[in-house]
């Protein structure tokens, strides 16, 4: 097996440093389109591309549930040595898949209109937000698939080369953005169509590798089986909510800013929407790259190493959280300048200062996702999709709601503060019952957990 190497922490970084990569091209893919719209056609195009987002996150969300389900399975499948049914776990995930993405694809073709009008597009941004949600959709079977490839690369212990691929879409993508949106002059439809084009050159490599004869995953015979199924939906559901979460983000902030500043300032909530999915989907990735290894160890009965993970993931998630602060907050002039021109001042002088404001709660983050992402790679999936739920629904609209009554469209930018904080109350409390009230009172609990983790 590749996942136990020279030391446990040599371990770690070799799998949350390539994941952390992936998950950085992965949110690119959509900001590259909004900087090529913007500078190619128009800023109300990049607000239909920026009202588009949730539902391009959405399929993501749907390929991370199913792929960090299936990836904690087959982990702890292969942590137990039965790899026959660790194939078979794989293959099914597959074709699960496969047939989500042809129902998505086709409602969304069915209902293209209303479902932009769902999303918040306005007379003025439908023209645009229907040709990129239309262009997207037949490209959904890639969307749905690459993740779920890309973690279980991961989990067969390739990180590095899992990180190769998606670099190698990313890099795709910017070629074709360029040559579709700045020299044929497509617009939107030239974006999007770079982007599936680019989803769909990746997935080639990824069944590459899994039908060559270099890893241990393989695609196998199966009988279906729903309680498999079920149970990877379940250990999935805190990842894909964290994923989803920034689609939920998006659509209520949007709708917010429509109803209390105006259509305006959705710009300078498309440029914060970017640079917060790249930043939570960064700490996704110290959850979501230490996953097999503590699935693994979890199988085998060795909790001590689970801890330690859990203790790196919590000190990596920390100072992360704070560089990417202080970058966003000393780079904020650049990062908005990359999509407001120069001309119009007065936008950009407000979405610098409420960008500043916006990411104060990045400071927080990080440690709800990394300590959910935990609790998944256990099989906690109660606690994890709890977590889940209260930083990505029901701490934000409750946040979001009170702060706009009482401080009106200002309150917009302060509610993800107040929700991550809520949130971490709740995360630390689960954390303190878990470790009193399941590890303590575990026959395979020693004293040296408390060590390894204090």
């Amino acid at each position: 097996m590749r996942l136990e190497g020279k030391s446990l922490k040599s371990d770690f970084l070799r799998f949350v440093i390539p994941s952390i990569i992936a998950q950085w091209v992965f949110s690119l893919y959509t900001m590259v389109d909004g900087i090529f719209v913007a500078r190619g056609v128009s800023e109300v195009a990049l607000t239909a591309v920026n009202i588009s987002m949730p539902f391009s996150v959405g399929m993501f969300s749907i390929s991370i549930l199913f792929a960090v389900g299936n990836s904690t399975i087959v982990a702890i499948l292969l942590g137990k040595g039965k790899k026959k049914e660790a194939n078979q776990v794989f293959t099914q995930n597959i074709v699960v898949l496969c047939g989500i993405a042809v129902i998505i694809t086709a409602l969304v073709l069915i209902f293209l209109e209303p479902f932009a009008r769902f999303l918040g597009a306005t007379d003025n941004i439908m023209p645009y937000a229907k040709e990129y949600i239309g262009t997207i959709a037949p490209f959904a079977i890639a969307y749905v698939l690459s993740y779920s490839f890309e973690t279980l690369i991961k989990t067969d212990g390739y990180p590095k080369l899992a990180t190769i691929y998606v670099t190698c879409g990313a890099v795709l993508n910017c070629i074709l953005d360029y040559i579709f949106v700045m020299v044929l002059h497509k617009g939107v439809a030239g974006a999007a169509f770079a982007t599936g084009i680019s989803q769909a050159a990746v997935i080639v490599l990824y069944l590459h590798h899994f039908l060559s004869s270099k890893g241990t995953i393989k695609f196998a015979r199966f009988h279906f089986d729903l309680s498999v199924l079920w149970r990877q939906v379940r250990n999935g559901m805190s990842s894909g909510i964290t994923e989803f979460s920034s689609g939920i983000i998006i659509f209520f902030f949007n709708q917010a800013i429509l109803a209390y500043i105006g259509e305006g300032a959705l710009v300078s909530y498309t440029i914060i929407s970017y640079v917060n999915t790249i930043v939570i989907m960064s700490m996704a990735g110290i959850a979501q790259g230490s996953q097999p290894l503590i699935s693994y160890y979890y199988g085998k009965g060795t909790f001590n190493k689970c801890i330690k993970l859990l203790k790196y993931g919590i000190i990596f998630g920390a100072v992360l959280s704070a560089a990417a602060t202080a970058f966003c907050w000393l780079g904020a002039d650049i990062i908005v300048s990359m999509f407001i021109s120069a001309d119009n001042q007065e936008l950009r002088l407000y979405s610098v200062r409420v960008f500043r404001i916006f990411i104060l709660s990045f400071l927080i983050a990080g440690f709800n996702v990394v300590i959910g992402g935990y609790f998944t790679s256990v099989e906690r999936a109660g606690f994890a999709t709890m977590i889940s739920l209260t930083r990505s629904l029901v701490a934000l609209v409750a946040s979001l709601m009170l702060l706009t009554s009482v401080f009106g469209g200002e309150g917009i930018w302060w509610s993800p503060i107040l929700a991550e904080g809520i949130c971490l109350l709740l995360t630390g409390g689960m954390l303190y019952w878990y470790w009193n009230r399941v590890l303590k009172k575990s026959e395979k609990y020693v004293p040296a957990l408390e060590e390894n983790f204090l």
